[in-house]
């Protein structure tokens, strides 16, 4: 064979276990009805305690009325490069991408079937007490996280600040709010600004606007790689607000505004898509100008979908590596060949070539918006946003020779020695 392929039908992760996560098999549970007095953040308004400096989620107290542009929520790993909590993150010192995520007793008013924060668990946590991604997210004043961003000065572990929107009437101009609250202290030449956007509520002014104030990268959660899934997943199917049209109208004034590499769009690996049809979503994207963050399914608890499997790790090996050579590769997708399951059986490159990526395994790393270092290596490693570190779906550090064995093994591959 001139070019590297995997098996034909390639070998499933655990006896019993399928290779794929198959549309029909990965249906969420329908949402249910929240008790009227649980609506938009109304215990939380009615108890109306004070915020006091920063809130730890679990703090078994009644969770304080907080809103942005005034309180953002930070990652676990974030609070812990900044010092606001203690802890250690395993094979990782630190994190390079400060996120942060705005917060309000009402919460994100959708509610996607696979994320913590969705419209649904009002019963069930207040907001700030919600996980996300795998992990709880601190609430702190804005001006303490500046504070100590500046406190820490060339010093910062930082490459990049991200600020997430959510689905929230305040939700545009509280982050103009927060970024011009950045850009006024923070020099974004020194630590750049990505903005991970709500497309539901924004128009081409709006995407304007966070350029002019300093914004210099802005993403889309997509998540879902086709329209079916994005509907039953984030559309009317579980009462939610989100159009898949509406998010590439908005992808493509920000490819106009911000203009080619400045652009990314975050998808998730395993909630029903074929490794074909994901792998055309990164190729779009790529035609865009823009690149592919990609996200193993996880089960978050809580969600709608938390009683599904994660992503098979051979599938996702697959597309994580499918995925990076249509972005920093040359390689397109009609390069590449795919079984009668969608399955990728040709990456389309020579054996030699695909086999120095492996070896480099950077192609394995968490994948979002660049830091300081080579344009392929991602400032935002989310160290185990979706994976835990027993199982790593996304390496948020090189992977060793160990690691790179193990991911051959996911992917089937014995190594080729020269």
């Amino acid at each position: 064979m001139s070019c590297l392929e995997t098996p034909a039908r390639p070998r499933a992760t655990a006896p019993g276990e399928s290779d794929v996560n198959a549309f029909e098999a990965m249906t969420p549970r329908a949402p249910a009805t929240v008790p009227a007095d649980a609506r938009n953040g109304a215990r939380v308004k009615a108890a109306a305690a004070r915020p006091a400096g920063v809130y730890m989620p679990n703090a078994n107290i009644q969770t304080p009325d907080m809103r942005s542009p005034d309180h953002v929520q930070v990652s676990t790993a974030a609070a812990i490069s900044l010092g606001l909590m203690g802890g250690r993150m395993h094979r990782c010192s630190c994190t390079h991408c400060l996120n942060l995520l705005l917060t309000y007793p009402e919460g994100c008013r959708a509610n996607c079937a696979y994320c913590g924060l969705a419209r649904h668990r009002e019963a069930e946590r207040d907001y700030a007490d919600r996980n996300f991604i795998r992990v709880d997210w601190p609430a702190v004043p804005m001006v303490e996280v500046i504070d100590r961003v500046k406190a820490q000065g060339a010093k910062t572990s930082f490459h990049r600040m991200c600020i997430s929107m959510i689905t929230h009437p305040n939700s545009d101009a509280d982050t103009l709010a927060v970024l011009k609250t950045w850009t006024d202290r923070i020099d974004p030449t020194d630590i750049p600004v990505s903005i991970l956007s709500n497309p539901t509520s924004m128009d081409r002014t709006d995407v304007a606007r966070l350029k002019d104030l300093g914004a210099e990268m802005f993403t889309v959660a997509f998540d879902a790689a086709t329209p079916e899934i994005f509907e039953r997943t984030r559309g009317k199917s579980v009462d939610g607000p989100h159009r898949w049209e509406r998010y590439w109208d908005v992808l493509g004034h920000a490819a106009e505004i911000f203009g080619p590499e400045k652009i990314g769009v975050h998808l998730i690996a395993g909630m029903g898509e074929t490794e074909a049809e994901m792998l055309a979503m990164v190729q779009k994207v790529k035609n865009f100008g823009g690149h592919s963050h990609m996200f193993a399914f996880f089960p978050e608890q809580g969600s709608l979908m938390d009683h599904l499997p994660a992503t098979p790790r051979d599938q996702w090996r697959r597309v994580q590596l499918g995925r990076y050579l249509i972005d920093y590769a040359g390689v397109r997708l009609d390069h590449m060949r795919f079984d009668d399951h969608g399955r990728v059986i040709d990456f389309g490159l020579p054996r030699a070539e695909v086999e120095a990526v492996i070896e480099a395994g950077t192609a394995f790393r968490t994948s979002g918006c660049p830091g300081k270092g080579p344009e392929d290596v991602s400032a935002c490693d989310r160290p185990y946003g979706d994976g835990p570190p027993s199982n790593i779906a996304s390496y948020p550090f090189p992977p060793n020779k160990r690691d790179r064995a193990k991911i051959r093994r996911q992917l089937g591959l014995a190594k080729v020695e020269a």
